[in-house]
């Protein structure tokens, strides 16, 4: 029996793809990819003659019998995914059925939306004593959310907030920010397709009319929304800085009375 990655398509730009990714799209016999959210220049890197199919269609039990049958076939089979499969991804669901009947699995990591949608706007997610947080969450939909894991209460950290599958109900996340404390004009950024080419979309906004903005661009589905405190610090007086440059912050590579 072969091995099946499960390797992570990064989120969208081909090659944001990791090295080891396309090492393993080249090598593979076959490759499953998301086609509703994985850009096809991504599959640029696969082999010629290898076995390719696209999930969007598929219910859970056809993307597992398709791995099945693959691993059977092929000393590398590929099941490519959107951004990091670690993260909102059905790994572990897909992964079981491999395990039972012994076919080894490999993860590859992936640079997720978040940090790509951060980079397209040029933003940082932190910022020294502003916010050393960063949260990875979404609304409660098909899936529900933990109950602890509310929105709501997510947000009273006051930290920044990455969204996830959620840009259909922004005026939600709005409102809900709002209620939890947030000034309505805190600084929003929604990106829509991070880094695909020709599609990105970065939008900037503020709480009280991110959503009137979302619906004059049309942007509906596949956005990452930013909210933080750390947003726009470019823009704005520098504030306290960071300790790694600093000349009298001691280090291992840096003694005392270290000046550069």
């Amino acid at each position: 029996m072969g091995k099946v990655w499960f390797v992570g398509a990064g989120p969208g730009a081909p090659d944001l793809i990791t090295v080891r990714g396309t090492r393993l799209l080249a090598s593979a016999g076959a490759i499953l990819y998301t086609g509703s959210l994985v850009a096809e220049t991504v599959l640029e890197w696969a082999a010629e003659g290898c076995e390719i199919a696209d999930s969007k269609t598929m219910e859970l039990t056809q993307v597992t019998d398709w791995l099945l049958t693959r691993a059977a076939r092929h000393q590398t089979v590929v099941r490519l995914q959107t951004g990091d499969p670690t993260l909102y991804g059905v790994v572990a669901e897909l992964a079981r059925p491999l395990d039972a009947v012994g076919i080894e699995v490999g993860i590859v990591p992936g640079v997720s939306s978040a940090m790509a949608s951060a980079a397209a706007a040029g933003e940082c997610l932190t910022l020294p004593e502003v916010t050393q947080t960063v949260i990875f969450t979404r609304l409660a939909g098909r899936t529900a959310m933990p109950q602890a894991e509310a929105l709501a209460d997510l947000a009273k950290h006051h930290c920044t907030l990455c969204i996830f599958l959620s840009i259909e109900r922004i005026a939600t996340v709005a409102e809900t920010l709002t209620e939890a404390g947030w000034t309505p004009e805190a600084r929003v950024v929604v990106v829509h397709k991070a880094t695909w080419p020709g599609e990105e979309l970065v939008l900037r906004g503020r709480l009280r009319d991110i959503a009137g903005r979302c619906a004059d661009a049309g942007i509906v589905r596949q956005a990452m929304i930013l909210v933080g405190p750390a947003l726009g610090a470019r823009q704005r007086p520098a504030g306290v800085t960071s300790k790694l440059y600093d000349a009298g912050f001691e280090r291992r590579f840096r003694g005392k009375g270290w000046r550069g």
